[in-house]
């Protein structure tokens, strides 16, 4: 009955004024049920705080309090409003003390009507996360990298631990699965070059040149390029589903729980079947590119197939071959290690799962072009 009575008074908010010192009187009910008379009060009082201080806050008059009513008097305790200084004593009941305490604990800001940040600190924000963000990603390739070489290690140093099935059946999915879209898409690039070469060098009377253009393109820079960056998107993202997917399922828990390692069991064959399967490819694309030049140029071009060999061999040479091959295994090599730690990175939620397999082929497409550009670099040091 005497709780009933309390819920029912208004609370009320006095202040009394000592030069630039303020005292703050609570009473009443601070509950929910007298929300809009709470907030009067607040909001009113805020308004005389500008620049003075809150000496002290008297509450041994209120009678019911709630976490709502708590709120709003940690507002006034903490004087965030009036950018003055925080209340230095306080006084309430016994009975309520605990309920104000856990609120205080919880609440790590008073509701404040907060002004909005400058379009600079906004950028500065962004690029600070983005930084961190970049060097996690660091972080994370650099110990999936250690992680596949100790595995590498303890397989040399005992052959019998390596899952040679696992491994080929990643390479028949990776390598063999793989040929039919690389040899169209190979084609498809090699015969728009040359039809653009043609298109082009036309005007200047330098159709011959058009053979050397795509020779030189297709084995040093198009062919292993572009089937990078296809196998990025198909089989690095294939490999950050499934290994997300068992990271989801906890297949991945379950097997470190037996005493297996996960880096050996699932990441080592795929990387392998990769980096085998990745110059192979190449060596296919090419050779398909090769074949859609030639096409093009006999067709769109007038140049018979027999010129147009004649005129690769003048331009080629097993340099140019050797230029592209030697690239495959780097590139698939970056092209596991990303897909394989953006995988092991997936937590307990399909958006996870999504987020991490775009940004795996993303990643990898993009390492995979820097890539390129330090072998064109470092190749043309050394005159190749």
């Amino acid at each position: 009955m005497m709780k009933a009575l309390s819920d029912q008074v208004m609370p009320t908010l006095v202040v009394e004024q000592d030069g630039s010192v303020l005292r703050l009187r609570a009473s009443g009910s601070w509950t929910v049920a007298h929300v809009e008379e709470m907030e009067r009060l607040v909001e009113t009082t805020a308004l005389s705080l500008t620049g003075k201080q809150i000496a002290d806050l008297n509450m041994n008059d209120v009678g019911a309090l709630d976490t709502y009513g708590s709120l709003l008097l940690l507002r006034l305790m903490r004087n965030e409003q009036a950018g003055g200084t925080p209340t230095t004593s306080m006084a309430l009941r016994r009975n309520l003390q605990p309920l104000f305490d856990e609120v205080l604990k919880s609440a790590t800001s008073a509701p404040r009507a907060g002004g909005r940040r400058s379009q600079i600190s906004h950028y500065l924000e962004s690029i600070g996360r983005g930084a961190v963000k970049i060097w996690e990603d660091l972080i994370a390739l650099s110990a999936m990298f250690g992680a596949i070489c100790t595995a590498l290690v303890y397989t040399l140093l005992n052959p019998k631990r390596f899952r040679l099935t696992s491994a080929v059946h990643q390479l028949d999915r990776v390598a063999w699965q793989a040929v039919p879209i690389i040899l169209l898409i190979t084609f498809l690039i090699g015969g728009i070059i040359a039809q653009q070469g043609f298109f082009h060098f036309r005007k200047f009377g330098a159709d011959a040149y058009v053979v050397d253009m795509v020779g030189i393109l297709v084995l040093r820079e198009i062919g292993v390029l572009i089937v990078a960056i296809m196998v990025a998107g198909r089989s690095g993202s294939s490999y950050t589903a499934e290994l997300g997917s068992m990271k989801m399922r906890e297949e991945i828990d379950a097997l470190q729980t037996m005493g297996l390692d996960p880096v050996e069991v699932l990441v080592l064959p795929r990387i392998v079947a990769l980096v085998i399967a990745l110059p192979i490819l190449t060596f296919l694309g090419s050779m398909s590119a090769l074949y859609g030049g030639e096409l093009v140029a006999w067709f769109y071009g007038g140049m018979s197939p027999e010129i147009f060999l004649a005129r690769l061999r003048e331009a080629i040479s097993l340099t140019h071959l050797k230029v592209g091959m030697i690239k495959a295994p780097f590139m698939a090599l970056v092209i596991g290690v990303v897909a394989c730690a953006q995988g092991m990175q997936v937590k307990g939620s399909a958006e996870s799962l999504g987020l991490q397999t775009t940004a795996s082929v993303v990643k990898a497409i993009f390492l995979v072009i820097v890539l390129d550009g330090f072998f064109a670099i470092f190749f043309a040091s050394i005159d190749m």
